[in-house]
């Protein structure tokens, strides 16, 4: 573990180098030591694939503490941090929750299931098959408000992202990026391969938490039908 700034309020704690799931059980252990021991002046946690960035408030960094005396209010500050994270380990990481996905695939919400099927030389049926027999996991939040990340993703059905990205993507659209799949929480520009669509509303402002799914949390897909899709939008 080291950290380094991240501009003059925040700092980066670089966990590891290689996205997997040792790092991703660091990532976030170290969120979870910190949300239960919140260093004086943090604001906010913001986890990724290797590494977790910690935004502060330097005015509350305070002057003296056991971890620091003096110097930057970032030196004091990641004092701070350093001396909460000490002996950091996997072990403390709580368990995972496990969230099912319910996905239409295919047709006018899932326009791009025939092409990846055509790169794999595959039917249709059995792209549906491989992605929701997959145990994926949320390694990170990005791109959009609550657009999760999730690893797990069958090299078999793996699937470079468009050359050229729509410019409007509907919310819920399922879609696979490279060797990553994920959901669009919001209509938006976007350009990964949209497999099928989820009727379940994954960001509301309104909610708390607005996002449906965190780092560390596990996703199952699952089929349903046009009619089933319909419903539960409807509902």
């Amino acid at each position: 573990m080291h950290l380094s700034p991240l501009g003059d309020r925040a700092l980066l704690i670089h966990l590891g180098t290689i996205i997997d799931e040792s790092t991703r059980r660091l990532v976030r252990a170290a969120c979870t030591r910190l949300e239960a021991r919140p260093v004086p002046g943090m604001i906010e946690l913001v986890p990724a694939f290797t590494s977790v960035a910690v935004y502060y408030e330097p005015l509350h960094v305070p002057e003296n503490s056991e971890a620091g005396t003096g110097g930057s209010p970032y030196a004091r500050f990641a004092a701070l941090v350093t001396a909460a994270l000490d002996q950091l380990a996997e072990e403390s990481v709580p368990a995972a929750r496990t969230l099912d996905i319910p996905v239409c695939y295919g047709g006018d919400l899932g326009p791009d299931l025939d092409e990846v099927a055509r790169v794999h030389d595959l039917a249709a049926e059995e792209v549906v098959r491989i992605h929701t027999s997959g145990d994926y996991l949320v390694y990170m939040l990005g791109f959009a408000p609550g657009f999760a990340y999730l690893g797990g993703l069958s090299p078999r059905i793996a699937t470079p992202r468009r050359p050229q990205p729509r410019t409007m993507v509907p919310a819920g659209s399922v879609g696979i990026g490279g060797d990553q799949t994920g959901a669009y929480p919001l209509a938006s520009p976007g350009g990964w391969q949209i497999i099928g669509r989820t009727p379940l509303i994954l960001f509301d402002a309104a909610r708390t938490p607005a996002a449906l799914l965190a780092a560390g949390d596990r996703v199952i897909f699952r089929a349903i039908s046009p009619s089933e899709f319909r419903s539960a939008s409807a509902g």
